[in-house]
């Protein structure tokens, strides 16, 4: 019995199970915290705050981000580590380069910072902060636990699959988001806890929150197959608006940080801007779920749609871009749906014979726009078939999806979320291989000084368990093979002794060059493996 509960396998089935749970819970509470701000804020939780927000008065909505960005400064500047809010690119970060260790602190104190921002009415999305959540609780029990490398970074996959699938009603969509975006790969040992967890989180939102997928979705379908090119011209359309979307962030990041004033009043500012559009435009407060399903359900007219398409974009910038925190899930569904509904209208016009309904085009816009953000086209495909249970709008959604992916990487090059790294001096794929470099030890390719000598016809190399002469150069069986080559490179030898920690110098075994440069390329196809799994 002892030997099946520390076999691997088993151990993280059962973390899986512990940890799908723990990160619904922390779904829920987060959005429990966001409805008590919000309740403050605009006098109600519920999360039809466009409703709310048209009904109060102009001051009540300028007044109610500005006050919240004031404090969230406050919080931000004088209590968070690193003074700087937290989101997916530091998961994926933590993921590539740190063993999927997370600091637990950090994650808790920005997901609180998060809820606070979206309860204010921060133009932000609440799916990013939980993914965020869920990472932070599985970093801290494989701290706990001194989990290894790789079963780390599996129980992050598993964290954030539960977020995302509580999050959304959608299990499939919340597996293949943590293994395309966080963990990089489908390797079979991931799959099956990540589906535990990702399955556990999802009974356990189902429980309290209730079935009910994220998005009132009409009954409609594609008219004809006709349509594939307006498909694939609304795939061009939601690239470049995808493309706009994460350089007006930047770029305004950039110019409030030129902006002389304590960093503390960013976000006050920020939450002024963003209540004077709010005044005109309610819409773009918060997550923006009800905006999002009035465009699905050909509520909103063409001059409205396309308005909110810059308004929305406008005030997620100024949001992040001033030091709110939050995901940028939401404003990708929001915008896409936007500029799908409008797309659909004038396609309608022009051939009404052919043209399906808006609300299926809403539909594509979403999916074409958010793939192109989070770098996540297969996710995409999968909520937006969980959400629809349509494979004719899925179909469309896959060739929208596909054409905004390919331009996104030939025109900025990365998602989202890499483009904040970069932008920090983090550089996944190179950092990544150097971890790994980094992480193969001597130990790991030494071999016993008889086989070598063997292997290289009687050359004299020193014995097994013999002392090591002074002078003599030596790596240890913790040297990196990084470190090991630069030392036989530098010495022009082939082969060095291994010796034990300690000053005894006992030769517990050898290394040659070929094994190191063996280990070597193995692990650059390892990473060209990894690296071609990403959609940046």
């Amino acid at each position: 019995m002892a030997k099946l509960v520390r076999a691997e396998p088993v151990l993280l089935s059962v973390l899986a199970v512990v940890l799908g749970v723990a990160a619904a819970y922390g779904s829920i509470a987060f959005r429990m915290l966001i409805s008590a701000v919000q309740s403050v804020a605009y006098g109600s939780g519920s999360e039809l705050l466009f409703s709310i927000a048209r009904d109060l008065a102009w001051w009540h909505i300028l007044l109610a981000p500005t006050l919240g960005g004031l404090m969230i400064g406050l919080i931000v500047h004088f209590a968070l580590p690193e003074r700087r809010n937290r989101g997916v690119a530091d998961v994926i970060e933590a993921g590539a380069l740190y063993h999927g260790r997370m600091p637990f602190t950090a994650g808790l104190g920005a997901a609180a910072v998060a809820a606070l921002s979206i309860g204010a009415g921060a133009s932000t999305g609440r799916e990013g902060p939980v993914v965020l959540l869920g990472a932070t609780l599985a970093g801290r029990i494989s701290k706990a636990l001194s989990l290894g490398r790789s079963t780390a970074l599996t129980l992050l996959g598993c964290g954030v699959a539960s977020a995302v699938a509580a999050s959304f009603n959608a299990p499939i969509a919340g597996v293949f988001f943590a293994l395309e975006v966080v963990v990089g790969s489908y390797a079979l040992a991931a799959f099956a806890p990540v589906v535990i967890a990702s399955v556990t989180g999802t009974i356990i939102a189902r429980i309290h929150i209730g079935d009910f997928p994220a998005f009132i979705v009409p009954d409609f379908g594609i008219v004809s197959f006709l349509e594939f090119p307006a498909f694939i011209m609304l795939g061009l359309v939601s690239a470049a608006v995808a493309g706009l979307f994460m350089w007006s962030t930047m770029l305004t990041e950039d110019m409030v940080k030129r902006v002389p004033a304590p960093p503390w009043t960013r976000p006050m500012f920020g939450g002024f801007a963003v209540g004077v559009i709010a005044i005109f435009f309610p819409q773009v407060l918060g997550v923006g779920y009800e905006a999002t399903n009035l465009a699905l359900t050909t509520s909103l007219s063409l001059w409205l749609l396309i308005a909110l398409v810059i308004a929305k974009t406008a005030a997620t910038a100024i949001s992040i871009g001033c030091g709110f925190a939050g995901g940028v899930f939401s404003p990708s569904l929001f915008i896409g749906a936007m500029v799908g509904g409008a797309f659909g209208i004038i396609a309608g016009g022009v051939f009404p014979e052919y043209a399906s309904s808006p609300s299926a085009y809403s539909i594509i816009g979403m999916g074409a726009v958010t793939a192109a953000v989070l770098g996540a086209p297969i996710s995409t495909i999968l909520i937006v078939f969980e959400i629809t249970g349509d494979y004719g709008v899925t179909i469309a959604v896959m060739i929208a999806a596909a054409v905004t992916t390919v331009v996104i990487q030939k025109i900025p090059g990365q998602s989202f979320f890499h483009w904040q790294l970069m932008r920090r001096g983090v550089n996944i794929h190179r950092d990544r291989l150097h971890d790994l470099l980094q992480s193969i030890t001597a130990r790991e390719t030494m071999i016993d000084a008889a086989l070598l000598r063997e292997r290289h016809g009687g050359e004299i190399i020193m014995e097994t368990g013999s002392t090591a002469p002074p002078g003599t150069v030596v790596v240890r069986p913790d040297d990196n093979i990084e470190d090991i080559l630069a030392v036989m490179e530098c010495r022009g030898v082939e082969h060095l002794a291994v010796i034990e920690h300690g000053d005894q110098r006992r030769v517990v075994g050898m290394v040659s060059r070929a094994d190191i440069l063996a280990a070597h390329n193995r692990a650059l196809m390892v990473h060209k493996d990894y690296k071609s799994s990403d959609h940046d």
